[in-house]
């Protein structure tokens, strides 16, 4: 398995894992925007795991300068492994890159929310040295 940067050739392939990961099929034009404006940030990080002919998963981490930490706190946005490829430590894969680049700055606190109905990630997290900490709350606009 091969864990690179990814980058702007990569976005057909990670809409295809977004709108999988949420069961929603997300606007191609609107999403590419997007992607492209993460990848071009400081401190926005996103890796692709390849087997030797195509992606097969991704995970994406941000990192924003927090007062209540006096520091730099990442937070992983998305990790995602295509059916066929669970179980086989592909998502350990990309958590330990991410993590490995991460660590090249200081920074205080790596950080992951999950959906309540996804149990099985919240073990992985778990099994991964993640401790549950907190609740997320969310409210839509109106």
């Amino acid at each position: 398995m091969l864990i690179r940067p990814a980058n702007k050739d990569d976005v057909q392939a990670i809409h295809g894992f977004v709108c999988e990961l949420e069961d929603e099929q997300f606007g191609f034009e609107l999403f590419e925007q997007y992607y492209l404006q993460n990848i071009s940030l400081p401190h926005h990080h996103y890796l692709i795991a390849t087997d030797e002919e195509r992606p097969v998963g991704y995970i994406s981490c941000h990192g924003q300068i927090l007062l209540h930490h006096l520091g730099l706190v990442y937070e992983i946005q998305e990790l995602f492994v295509s059916k066929g490829y669970r179980g086989q430590g592909v998502g350990r894969q990309l958590l330990q890159a991410i993590e490995a680049l991460i660590g090249k700055e200081k920074y205080e606190l790596l950080e992951v929310a999950s959906n309540m109905r996804r149990t099985g990630a919240h073990e992985f997290y778990l099994k991964n040295g993640f401790e549950r900490t907190s609740y997320k709350f969310r409210k839509l606009p109106k």
